[in-house]
């Protein structure tokens, strides 16, 4: 009975520790592709990383892994989904759930760098077809998603400030605890919320079963325990075997996935699963589907897709009816990216000949709000962009982009010359009355970059090494052989100027995929089968 009562005691100790550190943090955790369900690719605030702590030394790699994970073509690991501050039987944790094209979830205890555990699926896929149709798991793993506008709060458990002891004077408790019961309690009557379109984390306090979920090479869908990967329930048939699915994400009790490249004759377009009927629902698109992270989700869940054929349209989420469309006139080269501006869901997306269009969600069919001067090579394709906002309410947009073409359109290199590609950075400006992109910055020369992903002022670029080319011609190994090793660069994300770089550390280069970012670390996996996480080394 003792024993008992200790225990007790203890775990209310250690909650009390620390629900002021969970009260700190704010906003939600890197919960899938791109992000949250915008596909911002912005961590609004971070305890660890930040302009100041960039320009001082400690920035490092703090552990790599090689997952021992099978590459499919070109195709390995995918961005891993990120549960911060997991609170399960086997204590505190902060996890990070990796996704490998030979059919298998990896969990890594991103503090202690070991793996929690792993579990491959017993799919039958079909042997390595090609690089735009590999097979195997090409989605995301996922965890559910807030639709609304991620909190601007601070996240991340890294210590803000210097450790102190928790030895008090005789008698008097531990420090820790003193100091929290200190502290003023919090009002009886809280303000209401003001508004539905920003997410609220939930309690991670809350007795809530956690899941993580996954679409295997045979196009089943699994849910598996936080804690241990295991399923309580039989895998739910979702997609045909052996499409290329992306962008897989979960909100409202449904699973949503794009399918490409029209693999295994599985037609381009998204698809919806009921997680409590089973029912699954497919829109499939006319002209076919473009963009890496598949589609992009506004705060009322409406789904929000660009096509080859020029067409962004909007789905509703419970039907994948069309709400509405606008027609470029030209096809599409990335995602959607959805983004709030003064009270308004505006829709960014970059266009084939290398430009960028923002739409407004209300009136799709309307002719762009504005549009940018070409800024990329046409034969690049983009793929995604990222978006944040700084302390001064302003709006900026970055893009990869390919080539020179960028110093055409107003951007002035001012970290060497640009021959390959860079990142590039857009503000959204008012002039006359209208909107309009002014040309913001442009990074380093990068080869084949990625889109970036921002953490509290810092736009985190990834050189991706990869060799990129439109032949049908060679070979993925003919590629391999013709690509360099990736290399990750941190940019001052108010001039784009390069604060800290990752050097040789990378030995191989990066597919599709992208970064994560949260925690005070950034995640970068490779070709290789290597999970590379950068950050500031923490205390053991």
């Amino acid at each position: 009975m003792q024993k008992m009562v200790r225990s007790a005691f203890l775990v209310t100790c250690m909650l009390l520790v620390t629900m002021p550190l969970i009260a700190q943090r704010g906003g939600v955790d890197w919960m899938t592709t791109g992000n949250d369900g915008q596909r911002s690719s912005w961590v609004a605030g971070d305890a660890k990383i930040s302009l100041e702590t960039m320009m001082q030394p400690g920035f490092q790699l703090v552990w790599k892994m090689n997952l021992k994970n099978e590459a499919r073509q070109l195709t390995s690991l995918t961005p891993p989904a990120l549960f911060d501050f997991y609170i399960g039987y086997r204590g505190f944790r902060s996890l990070a759930f990796v996704g490998g094209s030979s059919d298998k979830v990896v969990t890594i205890d991103v503090d202690l760098a070991r793996i929690e555990w792993e579990k491959e699926f017993e799919s039958i896929s079909a042997p390595a077809g090609s690089v735009l149709c590999p097979g195997g798991m090409t989605a995301n793993v996922t965890r559910p998603t807030l639709t609304g506008y991620p909190s601007p709060g601070v996240r991340g458990r890294g210590r803000g400030t210097p450790a102190k002891s928790g030895v008090g004077e005789p008698l008097e408790g531990a420090v820790t605890l003193k100091e929290m019961l200190l502290q003023p309690p919090p009002p009886s009557n809280p303000a209401p919320e003001t508004s539905t379109r920003i997410a609220r984390p939930p309690d991670p306090f809350t007795p809530t079963v956690r899941y993580v979920h996954a679409v295997s090479g045979d196009g089943k869908f699994h849910s598996m325990y936080v804690s241990n990967g295991e399923e309580p329930n039989p895998p739910i048939p979702f997609l045909p075997a052996n499409a290329k699915a992306l962008g897989l994400i979960i909100f409202d009790n449904r699973a949503y996935v794009a399918t490409v490249n029209g693999c295994n004759g599985v037609p381009d377009g998204i698809w919806a699963l009921d997680l409590e009927s089973k029912k699954v629902l497919h829109w499939k698109s006319p002209g076919g589907l473009l963009g890496s992270h598949g589609f992009a989700v506004g705060p009322d869940g409406v789904l929000y897709a660009s096509t080859l054929d020029g067409e962004l349209v909007a789905l509703d989420p419970a039907t994948l009816a069309v709400k509405g469309s606008h027609k470029a006139g030209v096809a599409f080269s990335s995602s959607p990216l959805v983004f709030d501006y003064k009270g308004k869901d505006l829709i960014a997306a970059a266009t084939s000949d290398g430009r960028m269009r923002l739409l407004d969600s209300a009136n799709l069919s309307a002719e762009p709000l504005a549009v940018t001067p070409v800024f990329s090579s046409p034969d690049f394709v983009i793929g995604s962009l990222a978006s944040w906002k700084d302390s001064m309410e302003r709006r900026w947009l970055l893009a990869p982009a390919g080539g020179a073409v960028a110093i055409t359109a107003g951007f002035v290199p001012e970290d060497g010359e640009v021959k390959n590609g860079a990142v590039v950075a857009f503000k959204l400006v008012e002039q006359d009355g209208a909107l309009a992109f002014e040309p913001g910055w442009i990074s380093r020369d990068m080869v084949a970059p990625l889109t970036p992903a921002i953490v509290n002022g810092v736009a985190f670029a990834l050189s991706s090494g990869e060799f990129r080319s439109a032949s049908s011609q060679l070979t993925a190994l003919q590629r391999v052989e013709r690509s360099s090793s990736a290399v990750l660069y941190a940019l001052n994300a108010f001039s784009g100027k390069a604060i800290w770089d990752s050097g040789d550390i990378i030995t191989s280069f990066v597919h599709g995929g992208g970064l994560a970012a949260g925690g005070g670390r950034v995640y970068v996996g490779t070709y290789d089968g290597t999970q590379y996480a950068f950050g500031f080394p923490m205390e053991h």
